[in-house]
């Protein structure tokens, strides 16, 4: 069996997030639903871009943040996904590397760009995202690191990447290098609107492929089509080793089997944005899971690093987790 060289491995879209604030009047002029995420062409965000004010451009994507926070806590974390050979390509690069994730993936040749997300925060927290997705969603089958998949302990599947047949099959390539390599296979739903698109790949991938999931409450019920989030924690017991479902202010549940561990938020005395909570919610666990901690110990780290970035603007950790997370005596 390969040397396990890596914590995580996440594959996922790689995206440039270009942060920045507005007002409610802002988004109504421009037709952008508040708190929602819309998929957009490159000219409307290239209009967005234009017209709001100053802003912070990062390289971000669900699965690439989580990621970078996994590497934050002192984890060893590696990253695939597909950029051009642009000026948002090569911000995406720096990015990631400076934060500590090994990202070897080379840059596309073409005339798709990068894809990137334009995150509209209003002052009460809420942020709008506008994401053209780019080329990041050509994954497909060579694109997969065999070598970087089989030296990690835990791959990492971000369930947005399932819209095209390429990057469905790319999943499934990986998955089977994992499971041949004694590598857990963690999948996050993503999105609900994911889900509703997808609900019988995910039904099926997480059957076969999948040995911990990740959802959010309302992404869990549109999985199993139920209105109880009871009846869809119980349904999710029964499919997957370990599912990780998160409740907002309510906190979360992991459950394994039969056995239930809640998990309660970390307060912070002022939501700025919240804008990747969930990413970096998944890195805690993911990273406590990786280094053998108990369930009640992950579930605290990923509360921890969440807290940390609603703190501020960006779905990038601003602070060291693991400083963190040792004042807070959690062993990572």
């Amino acid at each position: 069996m390969t040397a396990k060289r890596y914590d995580v491995v996440g594959i996922g879209n790689a995206i440039v997030d270009i942060i920045g604030r507005c007002d409610d009047a802002f988004l109504a002029r421009h037709g952008a639903p508040k708190g929602a995420m819309r998929l957009v062409e490159a000219t409307t965000i290239d209009a967005l871009y234009g017209a709001m004010g100053p802003a912070i451009e990062i390289s971000g994507g669900s699965a690439a943040n989580t990621m970078v926070g996994v590497a934050s806590l002192g984890g060893q974390a590696a990253f695939i996904g597909k950029v051009a050979g642009d000026e948002f390509g090569r911000i995406f690069a720096h990015d990631i590397k400076a934060a500590g994730v090994a990202f070897a993936s080379a840059p596309e040749a073409g005339k798709v760009p990068t894809s990137r997300c334009l995150v509209l925060v209003t002052p009460d927290g809420e942020r709008t995202m506008n994401t053209f997705l780019g080329i990041s969603t050509a994954l497909e089958l060579g694109d997969v690191d065999d070598s970087m998949i089989g030296a990690a302990r835990i791959l990492y599947l971000e369930g947005y990447l399932f819209d095209l047949p390429g990057a469905k099959a790319a999943f499934r390539q990986a998955a089977k290098i994992a499971a041949a390599a004694g590598c857990q296979v963690a999948l996050s739903l993503s999105d609900g609107f994911c889900v509703e698109r997808h609900r019988a790949d995910f039904v099926e991938f997480i059957g076969s492929s999948a040995n911990i999931l990740f959802a959010n409450e309302s992404e869990i019920k549109a999985l199993y089509e139920t209105a109880s989030f009871d009846d869809a924690t119980r349904r999710s017991s029964r499919d997957v080793k370990l599912a990780v479902l998160t409740r907002g202010g309510q906190g979360a549940l992991i459950v394994a089997g039969d056995k239930t561990t809640r998990v309660a938020i970390s307060p912070v005395a002022k939501v700025i944005d919240t804008t990747g909570a969930g990413d970096l919610f998944a890195a805690g666990v993911l990273h406590g899971i990786a280094r053998g901690l108990d369930h009640a110990t992950a579930g605290s780290l990923g509360a921890l690093a969440a807290a940390e970035i609603i703190s501020h603007v960006g779905a990038r950790p601003e602070q060291s987790l693991a400083a963190l997370a040792k004042a807070k005596g959690l062993g990572v």
